[in-house]
């Protein structure tokens, strides 16, 4: 390469440099600007976060419902009047009337002449019962076997006995009882080769049939049922006619007789009922029995007075 063009091109290189660092600054220059905008301008002081405040825990309050007394006015509260006027009305605007037992019974009879049912069509009572006790206590549902004075049922009930004892089987079948034996009952039982109404035990042999418990729930032997004990003649003798019922929730609903039978008879085997039912709770807090209602198998229930029917000493409670 010669002098002069050497000379050349470091002129140039002196006129390119000074250009580039003038657009390199004037460049930086922009860039710091656009960033310096585009922070985000709060003309106003940010707010201190609100401290939370402890919240209190109010105590449900579960409001009862106010019975209203009825007794002294003019028309029961929300319905039109006591009684209908007319001999068609709407059933929803007045109250249902509430009959004497007797009353209830003709009822009945007079409903199956009219609708052709049979006349052994079955009759039931419910019961609606008062279970409260002092405080927070309650009475326990329970479960009662009772002889009717006037039993509807021309069979007795199919009973089986477990016992392990030769000679209480050989009692058990003698005092009516339709199965009687040990452990070696359970799988018949299971594979429904045995079935009956009642099954009574030993207390001895209880422990050996836990595996019926889930075949036999309600049925399986119980003391307080009167299911368990060591006296089998004595509870075949209950057993084999007697008349089981239960509570469920806070009712009671079974059969108390059928319609062909006198009315006298329907009578005092409801008598009987609700005696055995008020018995279950001591009479110093009120009658267990709150409402009554009898019907058969194609009526309408109808309401019964359960004052005539609660024993004496409930009425004076």
């Amino acid at each position: 390469m010669t002098p002069n063009n050497k000379q050349h091109k470091n002129s140039t290189l002196g006129c390119i440099l000074p250009r580039c660092q003038s657009l390199l600054t004037c460049r930086a220059h922009s860039v710091s600007l656009t960033a310096h905008r585009q922070q985000p301008v709060r003309s106003y002081a940010a707010t201190k976060p609100k401290e939370k405040k402890e919240e209190k825990v109010q105590e449900k309050v579960v409001k009862e419902k106010k019975k209203v007394d009825d007794k002294d006015r003019h028309k029961p509260y929300g319905l039109t009047a006591w009684a209908p006027v007319d001999d068609v009305y709407m059933v929803r605007y007045y109250p249902k009337p509430v009959y004497e037992t007797t009353v209830a019974i003709e009822m009945l009879k007079s409903f199956q002449k009219l609708d052709f049912g049979p006349e052994n069509q079955p009759v039931y009572i419910n019961l609606r019962l008062d279970m409260k006790l002092e405080k927070k206590k309650k009475v326990d549902p329970f479960v009662s076997t009772m002889h009717l004075p006037h039993p509807f049922r021309s069979d007795n009930n199919r009973i089986v006995v477990f016992t392990e004892n030769p000679d209480q089987a050989r009692i058990a079948m003698e005092n009516g009882a339709t199965v009687a034996g040990g452990p070696e009952l359970i799988d018949k039982i299971l594979a429904d080769e045995i079935t009956a109404d009642f099954y009574l035990a030993e207390p001895d042999i209880l422990q050996k049939l836990l595996p019926l418990k889930n075949k036999l729930r309600k049925k399986f032997p119980k003391s307080k049922r009167g299911s368990v004990g060591k006296n089998i003649p004595k509870m075949l003798a209950l057993f084999k006619t007697g008349h089981e019922y239960m509570v469920e929730d806070i009712y009671v609903n079974t059969q108390v007789a059928t319609l062909d039978m006198p009315k006298e008879c329907i009578l005092e085997n409801i008598h009987a009922i609700v005696k055995d039912v008020a018995s279950h709770k001591p009479a110093e807090f009120g009658p267990l029995i709150d409402r009554a209602i009898i019907c058969s198998r194609s009526s309408e229930g109808l309401n019964i007075k359960i004052e005539e029917l609660l024993p004496q000493e409930e009425k004076k409670a």
